[in-house]
């Protein structure tokens, strides 16, 4: 049994005159990572190996679930494939995971993880905010074989707020 939490950044700030890559959080994004990583926490224990992407605005938000969740800075790593919009550089990535590992976070952007999100697991969504986050399983032993798993749970934002 293999297992990815998806976590889609927090909102970014397009205030400053910066390169895509470097887009800061805004003050929603931090507010809003900190609330789906404490539900989190009420969810499940996180002993998951970390991946992030380097865009400043994924590897924030990584940090932020990190202090909350307890996770040691040695279990982060940050991989340049995860700065991808469409999905074939997270899908490849996972499919060359070390199959030692049957638990992984990994911190990106969309539409890749949306998509994702619709071709491995079992429940539709149209879009994942940022801050989202989508629970995949799948019932496989080699990262390798990644195939139709199973939605166990969506964590958004907005539904936190009201």
């Amino acid at each position: 049994m293999k297992e990815i939490l998806l976590v889609r950044h927090g909102k970014s700030s397009w205030e400053f005159d910066v390169i895509d890559y470097e887009r800061p959080l805004k003050q929603r994004g931090i507010d809003d990572s900190n609330l789906v990583a404490k539900e989190l926490a009420m969810k499940e224990e996180v002993s998951h190996m970390v991946f992030s992407s380097p865009a400043n605005r994924a590897l924030s938000t990584c940090k932020i679930f990190a202090k909350s969740l307890g996770i040691p800075k040695s279990r982060i790593t940050i991989v340049e494939d995860l700065y991808d919009f469409d999905g074939r550089n997270v899908i490849n990535f996972i499919k060359s995971l070390s199959n030692e590992l049957n638990k992984v976070m990994i911190f990106g952007h969309n539409h890749a993880f949306t998509s994702i999100s619709n071709i491995f697991g079992d429940r539709f969504i149209d879009n994942l905010p940022t801050s989202g986050l989508v629970k995949l399983t799948f019932d496989i032993e080699d990262w390798k074989d990644l195939k139709k798993g199973k939605t166990e749970f969506i964590i958004i934002p907005k539904d936190l707020k009201e």
